[in-house]
């Protein structure tokens, strides 16, 4: 199925009406009569207008299906009240008791082998070749079983850079969205190794190349709409066909609303996380998407006083290892090899590009924690502190010339040098 769809410049909008037309063209109601209808949509922590989404499909299919229910995507992130799901679809508890009362919730449960059913196995082979020789294992691909209770998926989600990934969107919500923890725990490592700078906002990495390969295994029909929403929150991009096409289309235009460029790195970023992420497992993105513009021996500081967890599905283990750059486990590969991969991958992206030489760390930039997470658990996770009651965002505001940025809203749109750097990837 090639995607259809459509994007506007900046500053337009695509309206509900053409919303409507595309989904109507992508999912004429006669072919989904008494079937089984399975929506995958992401949880709180991206944004998109998840809910025009739901509620245009409902009034399209739902009234002919025999089922049209939600499964959330969680990844490894925590599950969602039916309050938050409804929140997350726009819709109102009383209105998912009425109108919307044939629809069922589920949460994606990565940690229930129960919930998992295995749809293959990646050879030792072809991980090499989609790893371009980095790795050479077999890896277990597991799904959340509910899937092959329906008779058709449907994929309803954003692109954005991502730090694992290239371009989030896609299969990317079935691994890792609904996925089980080997496939998981190796792709983000996989990431990890080649590097957050060298990933993030490329589309044909090894990742998602592998992200591809699990996809084709789950065999359940499935279609996908990809959505593009720029920093206002308008929807600029929609496409919709299979997981691949439907993404491919989309992250061309996340290129356009997703990047920002500098023309000179910044000595102090001031990256400010907003509600959505409740922890720093979801926080650290606001490392992630900065980190190509802060200089050498530069301070990023994460401010977010409303975060004080470090995470709660794997905070023991983060407590455990600290984060600190990807050479620090790799060279110290035996001491390390049997925490998950995920959570050792998502330690390196927060802390940044570094070296571990003769048993000492040098990391690239200073990254501080301006949260409500204590500072003795700060300086034991091996990360800067600084009371968020000292900073004032407007003593950061419009000083770029000196060297110091402001992001009020980080965590979504990436930041690149025009011109990038060796670590990065430039010339």
């Amino acid at each position: 199925m090639q995607a259809i769809g459509q994007s506007v410049p900046a500053g337009s909008s695509i309206s509900p009406q053409q919303v409507a037309e595309i989904v109507a063209q992508a999912c004429p109601a006669k072919e989904y009569r008494d079937k089984k209808v399975l929506l995958i949509v992401p949880d709180a922590t991206r944004t998109a207008p998840v809910g025009l989404l739901f509620k245009t499909l409902f009034e399209q299919i739902g009234e002919t299906t025999k089922a049209m229910d939600v499964l959330i995507a969680l990844g490894t992130h925590q599950g969602m009240s039916e309050a938050a799901i409804c929140e997350r679809l726009e819709i109102t508890e009383a209105e998912h008791l009425g109108k919307y009362s044939k629809v069922k919730f589920f949460n994606h449960e990565w940690d229930n082998p129960a919930a998992l059913r295995r749809v293959g196995v990646i050879s030792k082979e072809d991980i090499r070749e989609l790893s371009s020789g980095l790795f050479e294992m077999e890896v277990g691909v597991d799904v959340n079983k509910l899937v092959f209770e329906y008779d058709q998926i449907i994929i309803v989600g954003p692109v954005f850079p991502h730090e694992v990934v290239g371009f989030s969107g896609g299969n990317k919500y079935l691994f890792p969205g609904v996925g089980g923890p080997e496939i998981l725990n190796f792709f983000h490592w996989l990431g990890a190794v080649v590097t957050n700078p060298m990933i993030i906002g490329n589309k044909w990495t090894p990742v998602r190349k592998v992200v591809d390969r699990a996809g084709a295994l789950v065999t359940v029909p499935k279609k996908c709409f990809c959505m593009v929403v720029a920093p206002n929150k308008d929807l600029v991009g929609l496409y919709a066909g299979t997981p691949e096409t439907a993404w491919d289309a989309a992250s061309e235009v996340s290129k356009l609303h997703h990047i920002c460029y500098k023309d000179k790195p910044f000595h102090t970023v001031l990256s400010c996380a907003p509600a959505m992420y409740d922890e720093l497992w979801t926080g650290g993105k606001c490392m992630y998407k900065l980190e190509p513009v802060v200089a050498d021996g530069g301070e990023l500081i994460i401010y977010a006083p409303h975060i004080t967890e470090v995470c709660i599905a794997h905070g023991k283990t983060i407590i455990e290892i600290g984060y600190h750059c990807r050479d620090y486990f790799l060279k110290q590969w035996d001491k390390f090899k049997d925490y998950p991969w995920g959570v050792i991958a998502h330690s390196t992206h927060v802390r940044g590009i570094g070296k571990f030489e003769n048993g000492v760390e040098h990391c690239r930039v200073k990254v501080t924690l301006a949260t409500g997470i204590p500072e003795e658990i700060c300086k034991k996770i091996n990360m800067g502190y600084r009371d968020p009651k000292t900073i004032n965002k407007e003593d950061f505001a419009n000083r770029e010339d000196e060297g110091i940025l402001l992001v009020p809203k980080a965590g979504e749109m990436l930041y690149h040098l025009k011109k990038q750097p060796k670590w990065a990837g430039g010339e």
